[in-house]
């Protein structure tokens, strides 16, 4: 009944809530995303997007749409794999950055290995920087990451707000150095809040370091001060900083999938996780414990 190409695009649009974003991730002309849309629309008989010249939506039909067009998709693709009898091996080196401890991929990488019994999958957490170094220098296949805002190398999968956090209690003082609770170098969160309050002339100092965002979260429920993190991942128990802090806007972060040098026997593997996660990234958006949704904000 529905098209998995449609089905491919409208996830697309879903999840980076961009038609010109949504074409680069898919390699097609825009005009045919608009296309994709418009024909699960008239299939469907219902509105799955608000849009305007600044921003797109998901309707209450499109979200219901999200879970139907991943299970339809994940449906045919086992099938396929089935009759026509490929069976991925291989080594698959995988990196995915400390902000995904907290999410549901591991559920997208069970249902992998559940679909590729064969392939070995090496899982390496880290911090983002990190990770991008350890691809560069060819120790990994693919990599779930943020990347440094400006940068343009990576597959998109969403875009969503750095906000500052912290314990709901929490006070900071306008006239004393804001303490702030950070990743170690490279961390790109970091770099971003230490740029950010240079600019603004504010003081700082650091009253927590941890390479763990577990240890970072602890820090900041003890109430020792603000972190920069992912709006739409905020940990159960912490809350955005109020607005009279004054403390300066964080802007946007990026979350990309990028692949590493092609090295046999990996190379279909790691194509195949990353559509895994493309096509599940609703689920990356939704948080375990009942954190709310990412809210990514549309730059089309």
């Amino acid at each position: 009944m529905y098209d998995p190409a449609q089905l491919r695009t409208f996830l697309a649009v879903a999840q980076t809530l961009s038609f010109t974003a949504a074409a680069r991730r898919l390699g097609v002309r825009q005009s045919t995303v608009s296309q994709h849309v418009r024909r699960l629309e008239d299939a469907t008989g219902r509105q799955l997007f608000t849009r305007d010249t600044h921003r797109v939506d998901l309707t209450v039909d499109g979200e219901a749409m999200l879970g139907f067009a991943r299970t339809i998709l994940e449906a045919h693709e086992r099938a396929s794999a089935f009759f026509t009898g490929t069976r991925l091996r291989g080594r698959l080196r995988f990196g995915a950055s400390e902000d995904f401890v907290l999410t549901r991929l591991p559920e997208i990488l069970q249902s992998f290995r559940r679909d590729h019994p064969e392939v070995e999958l090496e899982l390496t957490v880290e911090l983002s920087g990190t990770l991008h170094q350890q691809l560069a220098a060819g120790r990994l296949d693919l990599v779930l990451a943020k990347r440094r805002t400006g940068d343009t190398h990576g597959e998109l999968v969403w875009q969503d707000a750095l906000v500052w956090i912290g314990a709901p209690r929490l006070r900071i003082d306008p006239d004393r150095p804001v303490p702030l609770i950070l990743f170690p170098p490279p961390g790109i969160t970091r770099a971003r809040a230490l740029e950010v309050l240079e600019e603004q002339g504010r003081s700082w100092r650091v009253a927590c370091t941890s390479g763990s965002l577990s240890g970072l979260i602890a820090a900041a429920h003890a109430g020792l001060g603000v972190m920069a993190h992912t709006r739409g991942l905020v940990p159960p128990g912490l809350v955005p900083v109020a607005a009279r802090a004054g403390l300066p806007d964080l802007g946007d972060v990026d979350f990309v999938l990028l692949h590493g040098r092609r090295r046999d026997g990996a190379q279909q593997a790691a194509d195949a996780l990353a559509a895994a996660i493309l096509a599940g990234g609703d689920r990356l958006l939704r948080p375990r414990g009942g954190v709310g949704a990412i809210g990514p904000q549309d730059r089309a």
